[in-house]
């Protein structure tokens, strides 16, 4: 009995280290209550019920009649999707009788998340961003201004989150970072008539696209409350962006109509063609 008893602990533990692991970067949380359940009962359980919130995860095993339940703390990892399919691939081998609940242990303590160079990241996001300025009739000028602009905003985002500052803190002052570079490069002689498409396409890195879509997932599968939060999360790094942009054009005397000329006197452009007035309009 008391052996039972220190297995079903060992399982009960397993099933929230797998629902934690999936909540922490970015699963649906359909898709952990789904696997947390499934494997409770490959590993031999009569049933698992799980409460999934935002910040926090509780889940409890039945045996038998007897009852565990334990509560783990949510703290977000960022978005890793590897680690995502890693759980499911031991998720399956459990339920083919391919593994017990030991190499399960064993399996979960071997999980990394995969991080890829931090110059092919950039590069990646870089290029990206150039391309939706091109596919959006950008020109490639334009895309040159996107990808010198967005490469850079990456690299600063990069720095900040590795020095674990704020996210929202993050993401305006790249928004500001990557608004300065391309608006400041559209003054230049060089891209005099280049499209203010490139502006806009710098700072597309910053799109919270994944919460968002998590966020739509999770209320039409009924977790409202795990929903509503993921939005609004994700609508505050999106105000944290225009803050940032906004900045960035009121500083640089993008934003206002009546100050183009002085901020930039002796530039060589009249008041109808000059830069600040297309990214003006442009945006």
């Amino acid at each position: 009995m008391q052996a039972d008893r220190t297995v079903q602990r060992t399982i009960t533990r397993l099933c929230i280290q797998c629902g934690l692991f999936l909540l922490q970067h970015g699963a649906e949380s359909a898709l952990v209550e789904e696997l947390s359940t499934r494997l409770g009962r490959a590993l031999g359980m009569d049933s698992v019920e799980s409460a999934i919130s935002s910040n926090a995860i509780v889940l409890t095993t039945i045996k038998d009649g007897e009852c565990l339940t334990s509560t783990r703390k949510n703290v977000d990892r960022g978005i890793n999707m590897h680690v995502v399919t890693e759980v499911q691939h031991i998720v399956i081998l459990a339920e083919h009788k391919l593994l017990d609940y030991k190499d399960v242990e064993k399996r979960f303590t071997q999980i990394k998340p995969l991080r890829y160079p931090r110059w092919l990241l950039v590069l990646m996001v870089g290029l990206s961003c150039a391309c939706f300025c091109k596919l959006n009739n950008g020109g490639w000028d334009g895309a040159l201004v996107t990808f010198c602009a967005s490469t850079i905003a990456m690299y600063i985002r990069q720095l900040l989150t590795h020095r674990s500052m704020h996210p929202q803190i993050n993401f305006c002052i790249t928004a500001f970072v990557a608004t300065t570079i391309s608006g400041l490069m559209l003054r230049l002689p060089t891209f005099a008539s280049t499209s203010t498409v490139a502006m806009a396409a710098s700072v597309l890195l910053l799109v919270p696209g994944f919460p968002l879509i998590n966020a739509v997932a999770d209320m039409f599968k009924g977790h409202i409350n795990t929903g509503l939060a993921r939005w609004a999360l994700a609508s505050l790094l999106t105000l944290a962006t225009c803050i940032g942009v906004v900045m960035a054009m009121t500083m640089w005397g993008c934003a206002d109509g009546h100050n183009h000329i002085s901020v930039c006197a002796g530039s060589g452009h009249g008041a109808g063609g000059h830069p600040c007035r297309r990214i003006r309009d442009g945006l």
